[in-house]
C-alpha cells in the first residue's frame, strides 16, 4: 500500500523540487493533480504530464494515482488525460464530483449518472485504468455512499469504483461508515486519509480539519477493516488543516516551509504507525 503525498499540498513547488521534497520526507509517491489549477493543466497533459512523472521517478518515487476533474467520457479533456496517463504507466485516477441539479428528481439524476459511469468504465478498460470517485461530505453525489453504489453496482470494479475517504465518511456517518465499507469494499481501489473534529463557532457547529490522530476518525478500526477486506489500495495523504495556504493548494506559502514539511512528515509517520498496527 504505497503512500503518496497529494500534490495539491505542494503546488508551491515545481516538478523537480516537489519530487525531491516528497522523497526526502519518506513518501513512496505523489498523487499528482491533473486538473484546472493543478500541477498539470488538462490542456497541457500531453506535454506536461510526462515531464512531471519523469521528475518524480527520477527522484526514486512513483505516481500510483492522479487526481482529475473527469466526470464524462465525452468531455474533450477526458481521452487525452487517460491516454497519456496510461502510456506513462499510471494505474489509478480520481474522478471529479457530480452534483444533484436543482429542479430534477434524484432518481432521474442517478439514472443519468449510471450511464455516464458506464461510458467511463468502458473508456477506463480501453486504457487499462481504474477511475475512483471520492466520497465527499456535503451534497455532492456520493456523500452518502449508497447513491454511489447504486450508480456503479453493475460495473466491473477493475475499471470504476471509489476512492474511499474515511474522514468524509465519518463526517457524514459517525457510525454507519462501517456499512459503507461492508458494501463498497470490492470497489475501493484507492484511499485518501485526513482527520477532523466538530467545533462550535458563533453558535454554529462546523468541522475543523486537524492532523492525523488528533480528530474523530477511528483509524485503528478503519485499517482493521482494510485488512479484513483484503484491500491493497495505494494511499494519498491530504493535509487540509491550516498550513499557510499549502492546505488549499496555494502557489505561494504564507508561513515558513519548514512548518509545512514538518506537518507532512508527522502525518506520514502517524499513518505508518496505523498501517503497522494493522499488519498492513
Amino acid at each position: 500500500m504505497p503512500i503518496s503525498i497529494f500534490s495539491k499540498q505542494l503546488h508551491w513547488l515545481g516538478y523537480e523540487e516537489m519530487a525531491a521534497t516528497a522523497a526526502r520526507l519518506g513518501f513512496d509517491g505523489v498523487d499528482l493533480t491533473v486538473r484546472p489549477g493543478g500541477h498539470v493543466e488538462p490542456e497541457r497533459v500531453a506535454t506536461d504530464l510526462p515531464k512531471a512523472i519523469a521528475a518524480i521517478r527520477e527522484a526514486g518515487l512513483d505516481v500510483p494515482m492522479i487526481t482529475t476533474s473527469i466526470t464524462d467520457a465525452q468531455h474533450p479533456h477526458t481521452v487525452p488525460i487517460l491516454k497519456t496517463a496510461s502510456q506513462l504507466g499510471v494505474k489509478y485516477y480520481r474522478l471529479g464530483w457530480l452534483d444533484y441539479p436543482d429542479g430534477k428528481p434524484i432518481p432521474e439524476t442517478l439514472e443519468k449518472y449510471r450511464q455516464q459511469m458506464k461510458e467511463l468504465a468502458a473508456l477506463n478498460q480501453q486504457y487499462n485504468l481504474h477511475g475512483g470517485y471520492q466520497n465527499h461530505a456535503g451534497t455532492h453525489v456520493g456523500a452518502a455512499v449508497w447513491d454511489l453504489w447504486y450508480i456503479i453496482k453493475d460495473l466491473d470494479p477493475r475499471w470504476i469504483g471509489i476512492q474511499y475517504d474515511i474522514k468524509h465518511a465519518t463526517q457524514e456517518g459517525a457510525e454507519s461508515w462501517l456499512l459503507d465499507m461492508k458494501l463498497m469494499h470490492p470497489y475501493i481501489k484507492t484511499i485518501d486519509v485526513k482527520d477532523f473534529i466538530w467545533v462550535k463557532k458563533e453558535g454554529k457547529w462546523q468541522i475543523e480539519n486537524v492532523p492525523l490522530g488528533e480528530g474523530m476518525v477511528d483509524f485503528q478500526k478503519f485499517f482493521a477493516l482494510v485488512k479484513q477486506y483484503n484491500i491493497t489500495a495505494p494511499i494519498s495523504i491530504h493535509l487540509e488543516f491550516p498550513l499557510g495556504g499549502a492546505d488549499q493548494g496555494a502557489k505561494k506559502l504564507s508561513i515558513d516551509k519548514s512548518i509545512v514539511l514538518a506537518a507532512m512528515r508527522k502525518d506520514l509517520e502517524r499513518l505508518k504507525s496505523y498501517l503497522k498496527a494493522a499488519n498492513l
